[in-house]
């Protein structure tokens, strides 16, 4: 077993970009990046300086737990700045020196007692130790700072 780190479903990010709306119903903002530290959800890389960016309410799963709309438990900010489709495995690690990892249930619940504020390089560790006892379905990875949602950890045989 190892594991995966997942970005934003892609046929999003291309709907997207192609005008498509959020989950609000409204397009994707464009703009420009100026400032220091915003992850694309798509590669998982930085968004450089400068470069335009795509900002909307997305759910970044197409799994993800509702079908009902409830803003604050299941929509986020989507950054959307690079024209990759493939994930960039693991690159966002370097741009923060701690992160808050969490795991899930099969029901898509919140594990409560799994939620560790954790070093960069210890976040594949802390999510292997998740997995190991049995019953996580998946590891969320968050900013230890914002709350704001990085990718998805999951297992793979």
């Amino acid at each position: 077993m190892f594991l995966s780190f997942l970005s934003c479903d892609a046929d999003v990010v291309e709907s997207l970009r192609a005008g498509g709306q959020d989950v609000y119903g409204n397009p994707a903002e464009l703009t420009i990046y100026e400032g220091v530290g915003a992850p694309c959800r798509c590669c998982l890389d930085n968004v450089p300086y400068g470069k335009e960016m795509l900002i909307c309410a997305a759910r970044l799963f197409l799994h993800d737990c509702s079908l009902m709309l409830k803003p604050a438990r299941f929509s986020c900010a989507l950054i959307v700045a690079c024209r990759l489709r493939e994930t960039i495995v693991r690159r966002f690690l370097k741009y923060s020196p701690i992160f808050l990892v969490k795991a899930y249930n099969a029901d898509q619940r919140i594990m409560y007692g799994t939620g560790q504020i954790t070093e960069s390089k210890m976040v594949a560790q802390y999510a292997q130790e998740l997995f190991d006892r049995g019953d996580v379905s998946f590891v969320d990875v968050r900013s230890a700072k914002n709350n704001c949602f990085f990718t998805r950890i999951v297992t793979q045989e």
